[in-house]
């Protein structure tokens, strides 16, 4: 029995089929995250579901609505300037366990594969020295290599050198054992909590690269940083338990 679900919201009641699903979840820089929050917030995205574990951290937050809402991974639907619909994957968790990882990860291959969604851009940070500015295309089967190398894109062979691990590792990974296309895009970063310009590099990268208009300006992603910053600023949570670590995450340990 499947430990994950989806809840839906705003009348849908799947996901829809799209040319592309962005996905991001917190990392290095959270170069990423920013660049899929900035769309939602930019574009005015419209939540249609929710992911949820029992792996997931036990922190219920907020909404924009006010409302408590449980740990979970947000899918909303976009659309950008050219008109072209898009879907989004995000969140501000990961589950905690390697397995809630992997059962998420798979779930949401097969839910992306059943939607008829043409490929996944998985996008992430990789921890580099400053003044490095590479965007690396990273590929988990020959079928995604050669679709890339088709759009003149140099696919990386050596970077990251260490492997990706953490949601961003085991969706990209995955995706060919569910027959669903998938990409990593990953820009390197400083490292910084949240780095605005890595995630303006990674932009102009979509856009030249995959031929799309995204709509996103550097100003965008910093009003979207400042609302990240914000929330993984833990003084404001009720019942935070002493034992729990109030310093931020190494993400640099843990994630691509």
């Amino acid at each position: 029995m499947s430990r994950t679900r989806m809840t839906w919201h705003n009348e849908a009641k799947e996901l829809p089929a799209s040319d592309w699903l962005f996905h991001a979840v917190p990392g290095v820089g959270n170069v990423g995250k920013l660049v899929v929050d900035s769309l939602v917030d930019k574009h005015e995205g419209k939540l249609i579901a929710r992911i949820l574990h029992p792996d997931l951290p036990p922190h219920a937050t907020l909404d924009s609505d006010g409302l408590l809402t449980p740990p979970c991974l947000e899918i909303h639907t976009v659309t950008l300037p050219s008109g072209q619909n898009v879907v989004t994957l995000s969140s501000n968790f990961q589950p905690l366990s390697p397995a809630g990882q992997y059962e998420v990860a798979s779930f949401l291959l097969q839910a992306s594969k059943e939607a008829g969604i043409g490929r996944l851009l998985i996008l992430a940070g990789l921890l580099a020295e400053p003044g490095s500015e590479a965007v690396h295309v990273v590929c988990p089967s020959k079928e995604d290599s050669e679709a890339m190398d088709k759009m003149g894109l140099e696919v990386s062979k050596e970077h990251p050198s260490a492997g990706i691990i953490g949601m961003t590792g085991m969706v990209s990974s995955l995706a060919p054992t569910f027959e669903q296309a998938a990409t990593c895009v990953i820009a390197e970063t400083v490292g910084t909590s949240v780095d605005t310009v890595a995630a303006d590099r990674m932009v102009a990268f979509l856009n030249d690269s995959f031929g799309l208009n995204l709509g996103l300006e550097l100003d965008n992603t910093k009003e979207t940083a400042e609302k990240l910053r914000a929330f993984f600023d833990l003084d404001e949570i009720a019942e935070l338990p002493p034992e729990f670590d109030k310093s931020e995450p190494d993400s640099q340990a843990f994630y691509a």
